[in-house]
This record gives structure tokens, C-alpha cells and sequence, in this order.
């Protein structure tokens, strides 16, 4: 089976070892253009480029799939499949009608949910219980396609997004594995997506990062959560600003955004419940537990996490 594989971030890395590794032609892979990254703006390529030409496999990053010569490349390649798993561009109908059986999606949830960029972080932002990975036939919509495939897996209690993340990519590898076998034995059959449960996962921005503490303990838990590792969630106490990188539901009835030491461990008071804050950081500092923080910055009479007027 000759793939044209289209993929850019780690996520996507898994699928394309996976078809690799069990003999697979991938003949070209598209990924995002190199991006400038660190204090010295070096361009890094993606994680998807890395691998492809660690393996002699032809690499091209256009700006656009728009282009009547990008469109005919691709045809040249006559794929059986067009691969696409996390690539960050729309594919237009040229590109979609290329390959013998479609291109095949693998999305980092359980569609129709979470249709967009962020599947995963806003699987665990909403407090979801179950997480999963589909697999897809391609259409002009955003993440509309037919189903083929699906996965499930259980997100933990204080699992975050970038653990989640780092399940989710190799499940998808997995089932994208077992998605193409199928299609070449011809055992599959698609099924529509229900509009009606459709729902989005929009890319995060960091006007999200801001903890309202008035919600309940559980409700911020998610969102520390859900914004780790990017782009955090952040709050002041006593003229700091601290990131909340990681959190524990824990009982407990006070004033909302009251900060307390509880055993030596800093707990804060939310509209409904507490939470022990198990890892945070200072502005400029390094990642510290709770207990650590308070032993450099003991609670002043009254201290209150809230937002920038607490700095």
C-alpha cells in the first residue's frame, strides 16, 4: 500500500514509525514549515520531518495545499492512502479525491466530539472521565468525516493534557494500524458522524490561564489540568504571579481564593471544596511543590490567590 503521510507535532510521530515498521510504502511525507524556536530563533524542523529523514523518505513543507502544483505533486505520487494525523492545514477537494481509498484522519478524540485543534485538552478541561482517538475518512469540513475506527481509554483523576497527550498518540497509532488493514481487506465500514452531539475544541489561548476560584475545587483541578503544559494556569498570591501546574481535590469549606497551609502543603479554599496545590512556579523560578514554596514564601494574615490587583 503506497501512503502519502501528512503530519507535523509529536502526536503524529507514532503513526508514521508504525507504518514504517510494519512495511508500509510511505513515498512522501507533507509536514508544516520549519518554525524559529529559543532565544536565538534557530529554525527547528518538526518531529514528523525528523523522522522522515532519518528513514531517506522525500519531505515537502508547503505554506499551502491550494496550489494547482502542489495538488498535481501529490497526485504523482498515486497514493492507495493519504495518511493525515495532526498535519495543521485543511486539505482541499483536489488533495481529498487523490488517493485510491480517501485519506484517513487519526483525531484525538471520541467524534463527533471535540471537533478542532484541541481535542485533548479540552477532553480534560471539561473533567472527562473517557478519552479516545478516532480514525476517519476525510471530508471538506472540519473533522466531519465518516468514522472507522474508534478507541477508548480512561483519563485519570490528575492526569494532565501532555500525559494524556503522550497516550492518546501511541493509541492512535495503534488503531490507525488497524484502520488500513481493514480498508485492505475490505472489513470496514464507515458510519456518519451525528451532527447533533458534534462539539469543538478550539485552540487554547492563554486568556484561559487566569483561575477563577469562585468555581468549584473540582472545576479548577480541571483546568490546571487541562492547561498543563501550555499555556498554564496562573494566579496571584501576596504580589506573585505563580503558574498551577498540578493540584489535588481535597475537602474543605472558606472564603474562595483563601490561601491556608494544611500539614505543611499550600491548599487554597474554592467556591465548593479545597485544593492542595502540588506543583507551582514563580515567575523566572523552577517547578516546586507546594510544601517547598512555603518554606521560601511563608503565608502572610490573609493571603489570597486572585487575579493581577493581588500583584
Amino acid at each position: 500500500m503506497r501512503v502519502v503521510f501528512m503530519g507535523t507535532p509529536d502526536f503524529a510521530v507514532p503513526s508514521l514509525q508504525i507504518l514504517l515498521d510494519h512495511g508500509y510504502e510511505v513515498c512522501a511525507v507533507y509536514t508544516q514549515p520549519d518554525k524559529p524556536k529559543g532565544r536565538g530563533h534557530k529554525l527547528q524542523p518538526p518531529p514528523v520531518k525528523e523522522l522522515a529523514l532519518q528513514h531517506q523518505i522525500p519531505v515537502f513543507q508547503p505554506a499551502t495545499l491550494r496550489k494547482e502544483e502542489v495538488q498535481a505533486e501529490i497526485r504523482s505520487w498515486n497514493p492507495d492512502v493519504i495518511v493525515v494525523v495532526a498535519y495543521g492545514k485543511l486539505l482541499p477537494k483536489a488533495v481529498l479525491d487523490a488517493p485510491k481509498l480517501g485519506c484517513v484522519n487519526v483525531h484525538g478524540s471520541l467524534l463527533p466530539q471535540y471537533r478542532g485543534a484541541a481535542p485533548i485538552q479540552w477532553t480534560v478541561l471539561n473533567g472527562d472521565k473517557v478519552a479516545g482517538v478516532t480514525t476517519m475518512f476525510m471530508a471538506e469540513g472540519m473533522d466531519t468525516g465518516d468514522m472507522l475506527l474508534k478507541a477508548e481509554t480512561p483519563v485519570g483523576e490528575e492526569e494532565t493534557s501532555g500525559q494524556l497527550f503522550d497516550r492518546l498518540k501511541d493509541l492512535g497509532a495503534d488503531l490507525l494500524l488497524e484502520t488500513l488493514q481493514g480498508l485492505e481487506a475490505g472489513t470496514l465500514t464507515s458510519v456518519p458522524q451525528d451532527e447533533a452531539q458534534a462539539t469543538r475544541a478550539p485552540m487554547l489561548s492563554k486568556e484561559l490561564s487566569q483561575v477563577d476560584w469562585t468555581k468549584s475545587a473540582q472545576q479548577v483541578h480541571d483546568l490546571i489540568r487541562g492547561l498543563n503544559p501550555w499555556p498554564s494556569a496562573v494566579s496571584y498570591l501576596d504580589g506573585r504571579k505563580l503558574k498551577l501546574h498540578a493540584s489535588r481535590v481535597r475537602e474543605g469549606s472558606g472564603e474562595a481564593g483563601k490561601a491556608f497551609a494544611q500539614d505543611g502543603a499550600l491548599w487554597v479554599y474554592c467556591g465548593q471544596g479545597a485544593l492542595e496545590l502540588t506543583e507551582i512556579q514563580t515567575e523566572n523560578g523552577k517547578r516546586m511543590d507546594g510544601k517547598s514554596y512555603l518554606l521560601g514564601h511563608p503565608l502572610q494574615e490573609g493571603s489570597h490567590f486572585g487575579g493581577p490587583e493581588n500583584g
